[in-house]
């Protein structure tokens, strides 16, 4: 897991609308990036839909977020499309950013064992430092959680 005072890892991977976004071109304050299983799942669901409840106090703090997980763009657009999700998210097919964040590796369930990603999340400032790492998150209520932790941030 990445510590906050780390670097965070660059990336440009393809949104929901085919687009490339980077870490770098953010231009706000503090980028979460967080990372999830699988589209359209009750868990990560639940997640991004959290964030999108935030979003006007995640925007009053000058933050944006954007979410990964190795689902194709596709599953990615309607996903965003049928829960009104007002950020970007990434698709990340190999796991190769994910792997770069300590968020992707084997895991098990229903007794099989493949790779896949963790829901870790991490909230960058502008200079590209890690502030905030959360690992293995529950998903109800993170949106909230996070908005708080920015704003005490502020100060």
């Amino acid at each position: 897991m990445l510590e906050p005072g780390d670097d965070a890892p660059s990336f440009a991977l393809k949104n929901q609308h085919g687009e490339t976004v980077s870490l770098a071109a953010s231009g706000a304050s503090y980028t979460v990036v967080y990372f999830y299983p699988r589209a359209d799942t009750p868990g990560c669901t639940a997640e991004a839909c959290s964030f999108r409840d935030e979003w006007d106090a995640l925007d009053a703090a000058d933050a944006t977020v954007v979410g990964v997980s190795d689902d194709p763009v596709d599953d990615l657009a309607a996903f965003a499309a049928k829960h009104d999700l007002p950020f970007d998210l990434l698709s990340d097919p190999d796991g190769e950013v994910a792997d770069a964040y300590d968020s992707y590796g084997e895991k098990t369930m229903f007794g099989n064992t493949f790779d896949g990603v963790f829901r870790n999340t991490y909230v960058v400032d502008a200079g590209g430092r890690i502030v905030l790492a959360y690992e293995g998150v529950s998903p109800e209520g993170h949106g909230a959680r996070i908005a708080e932790e920015i704003a005490a941030l502020e100060g």
